[in-house]
């Protein structure tokens, strides 16, 4: 049976979290190399997962012709590079979210996977939790009716340190942790977004501001088809890693998360860990194994991935406008509407 040769470049939590499962839990796939600009962390990787080749660079390890795809794990700033050179050498991509941090930097990226014919998923992983493909199943069955209010949000449990901040590899808020959301928007309500409004704070750490980041936002939305809906950020919550969303529909409505069932709950850093999960990486185990699996398969089978560059370039646009009305105080700002056109050597549309 042939197996999908598969690199990782970033190894830090998330990387080493799909290299255990590539390694572990995928036996279709063959963890080939890992690559991080931490040279030691790398190596350590390899050791601990016992694979035998790891580089201090990305352009090292995609000389490997072994390798026939890559992961993409490295900090947000530089995922449109790490693309852009993933498909130079040939090679299909998974990349972490972001697809990017910029709207040039985007498309730029999807330029280069189009020349090179080569196929990107972008790892929007709730697409793949039990919970939310449950709730798909019965939107798209016709349970709730039309869709008509959608409401999300996103509460990490650990206070992030300044040094995260300090660094400006990552994106702000709304390109780091949000977009999950603005994903899950458009999927689940089977529509666009076309207006956002967002309102931010950094009243509980103000020295977020000089590095233009925020703590929390509350993003408003409007869609094309008339409905409307909201979506909630917190990256230090405290109480637990809370991760809820809602949509009601003209018939019914669904629910995906929640905590007790009680008239009122009361969460706090020593008094939620049997309600709520304490870090991304649990909540969605099931998930980033099942995302990773589903992009192995189709690779090895040679169909296109379900969670493509264009679906991550719809997610930026609406990142891209809230961040638009946070620079504007909370103006209204509609969303681009852009549909990504561009063509690969074959005649296909970019992935």
């Amino acid at each position: 049976m042939k197996k999908l040769g598969v690199g990782i470049v970033g190894v830090g939590e998330m990387g080493r979290r799909h290299a255990e499962n590539i390694r572990r839990l995928v036996p279709e796939a063959r963890l080939v190399a890992v690559a991080d600009a931490a040279a030691d962390r790398g190596r350590q990787v390899a050791a601990d997962l016992e694979i035998e080749n790891s580089y201090p660079s990305l352009e090292e390890m995609l000389a490997r012709k072994d390798i026939d795809a890559v992961v993409i794990a490295t900090p947000d700033k530089f995922h449109a590079n790490a693309i852009a050179a993933a498909a130079g050498a040939g090679k299909d991509i998974l990349c972490e979210k972001p697809l990017a941090t910029s709207r040039g930097d985007a498309q730029a990226a999807l330029r280069a996977v189009a020349r090179a014919g080569v196929r990107l998923q972008i790892g929007f992983m709730r697409r793949f939790d039990p919970a939310y493909m449950a709730a798909m199943k019965r939107i798209e069955a016709g349970d709730i009716g039309e869709p008509v209010l959608f409401k999300s949000l996103g509460r990490d449990k650990d206070i992030p340190p300044i040094e995260a901040y300090q660094s400006n590899v990552n994106g702000m808020l709304f390109y780091n942790n949000t977009i999950h959301d603005f994903d899950l928007a458009r999927w689940l309500m089977g529509d666009e977004v076309t207006e956002v409004q967002a309102y931010t704070t950094v009243s509980i750490r103000p020295q977020l501001a000089m590095y233009g980041d925020v703590v929390a936002s509350s993003v408003n939305l409007k869609f094309a088809g008339g409905a409307i809906g909201n979506v909630e950020s917190n990256v230090q919550a405290i109480y637990g890693y809370d991760v809820r969303s809602e949509i009601v529909g003209s018939k019914g409505a669904i629910f995906v998360g929640s905590v007790e069932k009680v008239p009122t709950a009361f969460l706090s850093a020593s008094g939620s860990s049997h309600i709520l999960a304490d870090h991304f990486l649990t909540r969605f185990a099931d998930a980033y194994l099942a995302e990773v699996r589903d992009f192995v398969d189709n690779m090895l089978h040679d169909r296109p991935p379900r969670v493509s560059g264009r679906e991550g370039m719809k997610a930026l646009e609406i990142a891209i406008a809230a961040e638009d009305s946070h620079l504007q105080g909370g103006a209204p700002r509609r969303v681009r509407d852009q549909e990504v056109e561009l063509l690969g050597a074959a005649g296909q549309s970019v992935n």
